[in-house]
């Protein structure tokens, strides 16, 4: 007896033997059960291998309740085998233990060890179902023959690939058996048909799950003389009715479900078809995804010679889907992780289709299968594994690549099957109880500390699967151009350029020219290469151009080849290399910056190298550089640089918001990227034209210019609005120094203007600044520059209505800051006119906006999709926010704005336009700036319109968020959502 307070000596064994409930599993042993065995250390031991020992021992306790003789313990206690089989079970699943408890029995299927029994095919398994005829007894049937596969699966006899295959094996026969049952139900419709039973998924590549939908496709034929519809009618019923057999719950629980939905037209299409219609879809109608599936497909049950003629017929058009016009569109698709369904907190947890999960390494197989299997047929196998092992056969799959994706690959089957074997239960989530991950450990052979194990083990094979799975498409294409060792198997020519045409190249031959040139060689610079290029390649074939992402990177690294920081810094700061990537790849503007200077590839490195620098540090460091010129030429040429790199760090934070990256998602606020490019643009001109005009001055008079000078920034600029594109609208006004004379200082004046704009303009490697002051007063026909005195004389007897208009966006942006805040207290009484504007100017610029919709719309424009003067475009908004503010600013101070957005908030805030219009509004003026950016960004000129040219629409509609092949979903959209902000502005502006 064990004196109190005192643990037992079995307590303590129980303990060693990995128990961790050994209280309640002494007080099992103790009972009558195994009273007559509970120190025997056969069974301790043989319990403490377990997955579980608590839960072993509980099972095996109900099991023998069940009994009416001592022949399974005697059996248990003398017969490893037998000991070894059911105690593993017992230890892995509490589904099959209940099983056992209910059908006690069962049992007797373990004891068997025959040669035959260690790898049972489907043969086997039909007789194992045979004595089924009712979906109870098939399910009872069923869970025998499933005892035995986990028995050998948790002993270790077999591995997860031959575990999967016997499941699959076992699904036939349980297909057929069920079907049969349909059969003897309906002897009438059978004799009608021809029915065959296409697996598809994991059981048609022979590498099923525990618990798993079973995907299936169904051919029917007529019997000679037979009527088709009627035969097709009865194939239905037998098909449904076999559907149910297996996936209804009874007594007994469910087998799986079996899932038709990969047939032709998914669930909106016939149950059976016959050959000939199954051919027709997919000859006309089938998506590449359906080709991937068809893949797997293998006949396995009812009419085996109607199967066979199904897959001979398809399968030429499998091996043929990588010709199709849309292929490279649907895989750029398909490759994308399909994550946004899968609620936020079981990401991290999702063994399938997580990153780093099981169906990167089934899709990147399948893919490959279908770019090289048309000309390789050893590469047409259905199961995942095989499929990997001929690749790297091959040469199309680096061998150590393979091998590291076959481990990690069976790694996470196992955790797979470990975890729906407990329940019997289809999941794909790594369970978060303690508990539960010890089990899982234990199962896997980790036995020291299980669940710190299973995680390490877990994270590191997931973290080989997500970095190799870009790179299993892209290493071979390097190995094929360097060729560095000699006796490696590698792609031929033929089959690299189908490689890169099924990723998106247009022209394979030359980026293999740009690989050859950048990886060749045995240099270090080509070694770094080599290991950066299958990622970079995969970045860039995600873009509209992959062509273009390679080419400009070739040019980049000749450019920076030599710098010792430049490979490093791709190499070593993660998220350099993808910044990069999306950059080159994401059209023409960002890359000729780029170009001009390679060395501003380093503010990809820097963490805050993509922030916006704001107005005043700009201006200092202009300042500063122009002072350091030697003349003015000079001295702009070195403010134009500063503008280049600014101007890089603004487009390339664009792009990496707009594209998002591994680490970075996509910036879910559109207007807030619009307002930070717009403002960085127009910080930027503002310091432009300072340091340029600091420049003039300096070069012709010193110090001190004879008058005063400021610049005034208009329309776009001064509304810190400014896109890629945009001229710099400006108005220029001066004011003679004391003792000067008017004419001297005027001189001056028009002087400072014409050399400010020709240095701007002046031929060089960096883009030119356009000075437009066309909205000064009296127009095109009016002096360059006024006095201050000269404007508030012209704006007391000649102003017009559109003059007030234009001078709403009016802002100080360089010169005498108390010249030009002496000017807006002159205009401020004109553009925010007191009480308002009258009914004949209110009319006076519907008049003009209606003119400037009619006359200024280019030929051949199509209105509704441009963003400038089309319905619902910028100008739509502009007016009706402007005339608000014509009307309301001299009352409501949040309107005494340069700025499109912050008037309209202001607006809505005073109650002047409703919450939902004010909504409409600002979503059609960001998407159209927002367009306008993304054209100039991808053609490198300004436009107004989307453009015609596909892989510059698809460039535009990527920056946008739009995935291959939804161009059309764009466009669209766009038309959508200016037609929704027309309707606002005939209302608020027009009055209808």
């Amino acid at each position: 007896m064990t004196a109190p307070g005192r643990r037992s000596s079995t307590f303590s064994r129980l303990l060693r033997h990995g128990f961790t409930d050994p209280s309640a599993s002494e007080r099992l042993l103790d009972g009558p059960e195994l009273s007559g065995v509970r120190n025997d250390p056969v069974l301790l031991e043989a319990l403490g291998a377990t997955a579980d020992p608590d839960l072993a021992l509980h099972g095996l306790v109900r099991l023998l309740e069940a009994q009416t003789d001592r022949e399974l313990l005697d059996t248990v206690i003398a017969a490893k085998p037998l000991r070894d089989r059911l105690l593993g079970v017992l230890g892995a699943s509490a589904a099959l233990g209940e099983h056992l408890a209910r059908h006690a029995g069962d049992w007797q299927a373990l004891v068997t060890y025959e040669p035959r029994d260690l790898h049972p095919g489907v043969e086997e398994f039909e007789r194992g179902l045979a004595e089924a005829t009712d979906p109870v007894s098939l399910r009872v049937a069923y869970r025998r023959c499933l005892l035995s596969i986990a028995a050998r699966d948790v002993c270790g006899t077999t591995d997860v690939a031959e575990t999967a295959a016997e499941l699959a094996d076992l699904a036939t026969a349980t297909l057929r058996a069920a079907l049969a049952i349909a059969r003897a139900a309906a002897p009438e419709d059978a004799a009608l048909c021809r029915l065959a039973v296409i697996a598809m998924g994991k059981c048609g590549g022979h590498e099923l799950n525990y618990v798993s939908d079973v995907d299936v496709i169904f051919v029917g034929e007529a019997v000679d003389g037979a009527d088709e519809g009627k035969a097709l009618r009865a194939a239905t019923k037998l098909a449904s009715h076999m559907m149910r057999v297996c996936s209804e719950t009874t007594v007994e629980g469910s087998i799986w479900p079996v899932d038709a939905n990969l047939r032709p037209e998914g669930r909106n299409g016939p149950l059976v078809r016959t050959l000939s219609s199954h051919l027709a879809y997919y000859q006309r109608w089938a998506k590449t995804w359906e080709f991937q599936a068809l893949l797997k497909a293998r006949p396995v049950a009812g009419d085996i010679e109607l199967g066979e003629e199904y897959v001979a017929a398809l399968e030429p058009l499998v091996w043929k889907a990588a010709e199709r016009e849309n292929f490279v569109a649907d895989v750029q698709k398909m490759r994308r992780r399909v994550v946004e369904n899968i609620p936020v907190a079981e990401v991290e947890r999702e063994l399938k289709l997580g990153p780093g999960g099981l169906r990167d390494v089934e899709f990147a197989v399948q893919l490959l299968q279908l770019v090289h299997g048309r000309i390789d047929p050893a590469l047409r196998s259905g199961t995942t594994l095989d499929a990997l092992q001929a690749l790297a056969a091959g040469g199309y799959v680096g061998r150590d690549d393979a091998v590291q994706l076959d481990d990690a690959y069976r790694f996470l089957r196992s955790m797979e099957h470990r975890i729906q074997l407990f329940r019997l239960r289809r999941t794909h989530l790594v369970p978060e109880d303690e508990a539960d991950l010890r089990r899982i450990g234990r199962s896997l052979g980790l036995r020291t500390d299980p669940v710190a194990e299973l995680n390490r083990e877990w994270k590191r094979h997931t973290s080989v699967v997500r970095r190799l799975h870009e790179k299993l498409f892209y290493r071979p294409l390097l190995d094929a151009v360097a060729q560095l060792a000699p006796g490696e198997t590698r792609l031929s020519p033929e089959a690299a350029r189908e490689r890169l045409v099924a990723l998106g190249y247009a022209d394979p031959a030359s980026a293999l020219r740009h690989l050859e040139a950048l990886a060749s060689g045995v240099t270090r610079k080509a070694a770094i290469q080599r290991t950066l290029l299958p990622v970079l390649l995969g970045w860039f074939a995600d873009s509209a151009d992959p062509d273009a992402g390679l080419l400009n990177f070739r040019k980049v690294s000749d450019a920076l080849g030599k710098t010792p920081w430049y490979l490093r810094l791709l190499r070593d700061e993660g998220a350099a290399a993808e910044n990069l990537a999306r950059v080159l790849s994401a059209g023409r503007l960002a890359p000729d910056l780029l170009m001009r200077a390679p060395e501003a590839v380093a503010l990809l490195g820097d963490e805050e190298g993509l922030a916006p620098r704001g107005r005043a540090a700009l201006e200092q460091e202009t300042l500063a550089a122009v002072s350091r010129a030697d003349g003015a030429e000079q001295a702009v040429t070195a403010a134009r640089g500063v503008r280049r790199r600014e101007l890089f760090r603004t487009t390339a934070a664009d792009i990496i918001g707009s594209y998002g990256t591994e680490t970075q998602p996509v910036e879910a606020d559109q207007g807030a990227l619009v307002d930070r490019v717009g403002g960085a643009v127009s910080d930027l001109t503002a310091a432009t034209l300072a340091g340029t005009l600091r420049a003039v001055v300096r070069g012709t008079w010193g110090d001190t210019l004879p008058t005063r000078f400021a610049v005034i920034g208009m329309g776009r600029f001064g509304g810190h609005e400014l896109g890629y594109g945009s001229d710099a609208d400006v108005l220029f006004v001066h004011e003679p120094r004391n003792g000067v004379p008017e004419q001297s200082a005027a001189e001056a004046a028009n002087k400072v203007v014409s050399e400010m704009r020709r240095l701007l303009q002046l031929p060089s490697a960096d883009p030119p600044l356009l000075i437009d002051a066309d909205l000064r007063p009296e127009g095109k026909s009016g002096p360059m520059v006024r006095t201050l005195n000269s404007y508030e004389a012209y704006y007391r007897r000649w102003s017009l209505v559109w003059e007030a208009q234009a001078l709403l966006r009016a802002e100080v942006v360089a010169g005498d800051e108390d010249l030009g805040r002496r000017f807006i207290e002159l205009i401020d009484p004109l553009r925010y006119p007191a009480e308002g504007l009258g009914e004949d100017a209110v009319r006076e610029i519907r008049r003009l906006k209606a003119r400037m919709e009619s006359e200024r719309m280019p030929r051949g424009a199509d209105p509704k999709l441009h963003t400038k003067l089309g319905p619902g475009g910028l100008s739509d908004v502009e007016w009706t926010v402007q005339l608000f503010q014509l009307q309301h600013g001299w009352a409501v101070p949040g309107l005494r704005t340069t700025r499109t957005r912050e008037a309209l908030a202001a607006a809505c805030a005073a109650g002047l336009i409703s919450g939902e219009d004010a909504e409409i509004l600002d979503e059609a003026w960001v998407l159209a700036t927002r367009v306008r950016n993304a054209v100039m960004l991808v053609r490198g000129r300004a436009g107004d319109t989307f453009p015609t040219e596909s892989r510059e629409l698809a460039a535009v509609g990527r920056y946008l968020g739009y995935g291959p092949g939804h161009a059309g979903d764009m466009l669209d959209a766009y038309r959508r959502t200016a037609r929704r902000a027309r309707a606002v502005v005939e209302t608020l502006f027009y009055g209808a």
